[in-house]
């Protein structure tokens, strides 16, 4: 059994912990609120830049474009979006099972572009073919880093480098709930519609200008730009989400141990002190006789 020395110690320890989760928690909250705010704002322009691509998609036979090609799947890529940082509940461990048994179910070789020093470093470790690293800052992806991103991804596929390219990230929902997604980035296809999207679209006819081949040199650059900017975008949200919530647990954990520390603390002095009156009359008595 622990000493009463031993107990107080862990006490102490256990409040420097609960000091160090509860200012991570606040940190964490605070950068979760810009990162919301941020995934909201560009939420809409997603949406209509899908709306977009899929009222050109009703239209017809779109006409060629290196975004748009087709081909037999020699070899395929995968962006996997982790964080750089651990703690943050189950959030990287989600992820990289994703990423890990989508890489299992396809038949041809696969490359991985990390962005996040957790997804780099599990998948080297397991000699995976890992061919581009990027860290996004701490306080959120950037407009930089999509672009950055989009370069490399659009410089492997028009060079015949990869034949498919598809994107893991995770889709933030709430503070307690984020689900990884996996979702193709290349070769573009129109998203698909529903059945309101299919009514609305329904019998119209689009007149072009400019073409349509210009007005897809324009757009789809644009829209590959645009999802993959709103996943980094939700993956930095996701990833603040989870370590609040991390965070906010193991803060109250350490509350419940001191508690239970401070218990068994007390009851060891207490015992400490009922054994020393006992000895002391015990030796009064001894005295008496």
């Amino acid at each position: 059994m622990a000493t009463l020395k031993q107990i107080r110690q862990r006490i102490r320890t256990s409040k420097n912990i609960q000091q160090i989760t509860r200012a991570m928690k606040l940190v964490a909250a605070a950068r979760l609120t810009k990162a919301k705010n941020r995934v909201e704002e560009a939420r809409p322009f997603s949406e209509k830049m899908r709306e977009f691509i899929l009222s050109i998609g009703a239209a017809g036979e779109l006409p060629s474009h290196p975004l748009l090609d087709r081909r037999p799947v020699n070899r395929r890529a995968i962006v996997l979006v982790t964080a750089d940082r651990g703690l943050a509940g189950a959030y990287n461990t989600n992820l990289l099972k994703a990423g890990q048994a989508w890489i299992r179910e396809q038949a041809e070789p696969v490359v991985m572009l990390a962005v996040g020093k957790k997804g780099a470093q599990f998948f080297r470790k397991r000699d995976y073919d890992v061919v581009f690293e990027h860290s996004v800052p701490t306080a959120g992806a950037t407009l930089e880093d999509a672009i950055l991103l989009t370069e490399k991804l659009r410089e492997m596929f028009e060079s015949g480098e990869v034949d498919s390219v598809h994107l893991c990230y995770s889709k933030f929902y709430s503070p307690i709930r984020q689900e990884p997604q996996i979702v193709q980035l290349l070769p573009i296809e129109p998203p698909q519609s529903d059945e309101e999207d299919a009514a609305a679209l329904g019998g119209k006819d689009y007149l072009f200008e400019p073409g349509p081949k210009e007005l897809l040199g324009l757009l789809l650059p644009k829209y590959l730009l645009t999802i993959t900017y709103q996943a980094l975008l939700e993956s930095s949200a996701s990833e603040h989400g989870a370590r609040m919530t991390a965070m906010a647990n193991a803060t109250d954990n350490a509350g419940k141990m001191i508690s239970e520390l401070t218990l068994t603390a007390n009851r060891a002095r207490q015992a400490a002190i009922t054994t020393e009156i006992l000895e002391i009359v015990a030796g009064a008595e001894a005295l008496k006789a």
